[in-house]
C-alpha cells in the first residue's frame, strides 16, 4: 500500500473510538499519529473490561487494537500548564489536530481552535462530535449508540416491526468507525485544499450526519414519499421482489438473494436454488409475474 500521507504529522487528543479510528486510518495510510493520553488512566476504554457481555484480555483490548493501531502514545495531562505547554510544542509541528472533546473541555484546557490556531496557523483542525459543533446541541455528548443507532433511527429501521421498541447496538463502535472513515477523507481533501491555496480548513463531522449519510437512500425515500423501509421478521420476504430476501435453510442457515432486477436471471436463479420447473411455471416465467406471484413464491 502506498503511504500517501508519509510526512503528515497528526496530533490526536481523543478517546474512544470516534476520531481516534480517523487517526489509525491515517496511520494506516503512512501519517505520523501522536496520540495524546492521560499519563495515569490512558484512554478510557482502555478500563473496560468486556464488551457485549464478553471478558476482554487487557493487553488484547479490540477497543484500543482496532481505533489507535500504528500510532506513538504519550501520557500528557492536558489540565495541567505543564501538559498544555507540551502540547503547544506538539502541536507547532504537526500539520493536522484530531480532537473529540466537548467544547467547554476544548477550551479549559487550550486545544479548541482559537488556541491551536494563534500557535499554529496552518494546522487543520478536524472534530468529532455527536450531533455537530455549530449547532443547538454542541455541547451535548454522545456515543453511537445515543446519536448513531438510536437517535438517527437507524436502529428502528433495522428493527422488525414485530418486536416493537428498537434493537440494541449488536456491533461495538459501528458509527464511531464509520464516522472515522468519513472524517480522515475529510482530512485528505482539506490537506489537499491547503496545498493548492494555503488555505486551512475546519472539519466537522458528527455521529448523527454519519448515520444519516450512512442511510441516505432510506432518508432521501422518506422525505420524497414519507414512506421508509424496515427490517423483516426472519423468514418474512419483501412482497415486491421474492429474489431480494433472506431466506432460512433447512440446516439452520440463511441465504441471501440480492438479485435486484430479475430480468435475465429468471431461469438460472431457479436452476441454481434446485428448482428449475419453476422457470416454466406461467406464476414466475417472468419478471411482472413473479413479483404478482411473490407470495406464493416463499
Amino acid at each position: 500500500m502506498s503511504k500517501v500521507m508519509e510526512g503528515v504529522r497528526v496530533l490526536e487528543v481523543a478517546q474512544f473510538t470516534f476520531v481516534p479510528a480517523a487517526g489509525a486510518i491515517l496511520a494506516d495510510w503512512g501519517a505520523d499519529v501522536i496520540k495524546i493520553e492521560h499519563p495515569v488512566r490512558g484512554d478510557t476504554q482502555r478500563g473496560f473490561v468486556n464488551m457485549g457481555g464478553f471478558a476482554l484480555d487487557p493487553d488484547r483490548h479490540p477497543l484500543i487494537e482496532h481505533p489507535n493501531r500504528g500510532k506513538r502514545s504519550v501520557g500528557i495531562d492536558v489540565s495541567t500548564p505543564g501538559g498544555q505547554e507540551v502540547c503547544e510544542r506538539h502541536r507547532c509541528a504537526a500539520a493536522v489536530l484530531l480532537p473529540n472533546y466537548l467544547p467547554a473541555q476544548r477550551r479549559r484546557n487550550k486545544f479548541d481552535v482559537e488556541h491551536i490556531r494563534a500557535a499554529n496557523p496552518t494546522i487543520i483542525y478536524a472534530r468529532g462530535s455527536a450531533y455537530g459543533d455549530k449547532g443547538a446541541e454542541r455541547d451535548t455528548g454522545g456515543f453511537d449508540g445515543t446519536a448513531f443507532w438510536t437517535r438517527s433511527g437507524v436502529g428502528h429501521a433495522l428493527t422488525p416491526e414485530e418486536l416493537g421498541g428498537a434493537l440494541p447496538q449488536g456491533i461495538p463502535a459501528f458509527g464511531d468507525s464509520i464516522g472515522g472513515m468519513n472524517i480522515a477523507g475529510g482530512i485528505s481533501a482539506a490537506l489537499f485544499h491547503r496545498e493548492r491555496t494555503g488555505e486551512a480548513l475546519e472539519i466537522d463531522v458528527s455521529l448523527l450526519s454519519t448515520a444519516w449519510w450512512a442511510a441516505g437512500a432510506s432518508v432521501t425515500q422518506g422525505m420524497e414519499t414519507g414512506e421508509t423501509m424496515r427490517s423483516l421478521m426472519p423468514g418474512a420476504t419483501a412482497s415486491v421482489n421474492p429474489f431480494m430476501a433472506n431466506y432460512q435453510t433447512s440446516d439452520g442457515g440463511t441465504i441471501n438473494l440480492c438479485i435486484v432486477s430479475p430480468t435475465g436471471y429468471i431461469r438460472d436463479t431457479f436452476a441454481h436454488l434446485g428448482l428449475p420447473e419453476l422457470a416454466d411455471d406461467p406464476r414466475f416465467c417472468d419478471v411482472l409475474p413473479l413479483i404478482e406471484n411473490a407470495e406464493a413464491g416463499v
